[in-house]
């Protein structure tokens, strides 16, 4: 349990990185995203899981 919790610190910290290096770039990026349909993201975040578990099996030795 204690590995989930710093995983989710690790995405904030992450995320606040993108945010204080290139604010402009990220909100550009929230604009493009909101004018994809709802099926493209839910694809993509779909493709993410896949990605992340698989990443997550690599790094665990598994």
């Amino acid at each position: 349990m204690i590995d989930l919790w710093a995983a989710l610190c690790l995405v904030l910290v992450l995320e606040g990185l993108l945010l204080f290096v290139a604010p402009q770039a990220w909100q550009e990026m929230a604009h493009r995203i909101q004018s994809l349909p709802p099926r493209n993201l839910r694809i993509g975040g779909a493709v993410m899981i896949v990605v992340g578990l698989v990443c997550l099996q690599l790094v665990r030795g598994g």
